[in-house]
């Protein structure tokens, strides 16, 4: 039978790997044009939500639970003038979902209730929080890709 770090790990490797495939699934039939195109004047594009999920996840799992270096730059994922191609910005998404995933399969069981700080983070005091926190906020944001999608598959 697993330990209940193994069922935590398990169920959150599980988890950011969904949310990656959800993702993907919406965005893989969109043009270059329409993932940086916003379906809305007052809203963000699909890809500028891409970059935020992985500029969120780098900073806030990379940078301080995997300790990776990453200085996080949160104002320019949203306005970046020369953003990566589409097949680029899922590149480099997909690559820190698989960091995620390694940080995840990296923790011990104390590991997990090892105290947390982060800017603009003042909810999570531990690990298990921060993963589970941005678990919910990366599927909040795939949730707005779903809806971008479809509305920039009608135009």
């Amino acid at each position: 039978m697993a330990g209940l770090n193994e069922t935590v790990a398990k169920g959150l490797e599980a988890y950011y790997e969904y949310v990656a495939e959800d993702l993907h699934k919406w965005v893989h039939p969109l043009t270059n044009e329409q993932f940086w195109r916003r379906a809305y004047p007052y809203g963000n594009s699909v890809g500028h939500l891409v970059l935020h999920l992985t500029g969120n996840l780098n900073y806030y799992i990379g940078a301080r639970v995997a300790e990776t270096g990453y200085v996080r730059n949160r104002d320019r994922e949203f306005t970046d003038p020369n953003p990566p191609h589409k097949d680029d910005a899922l590149r480099s998404f997909d690559r820190t979902v698989a960091m995620v995933v390694a940080t995840i399969r990296k923790q011990s069981e104390e590991d997990w209730s090892k105290a947390y700080t982060a800017e603009r983070e003042p909810e999570a005091q531990n690990r298990l929080q921060i993963f589970v926190r941005c678990a919910g906020h990366a599927y909040h944001h795939v949730g707005q890709i779903v809806y971008l999608s479809r509305e920039l598959a009608r135009t």
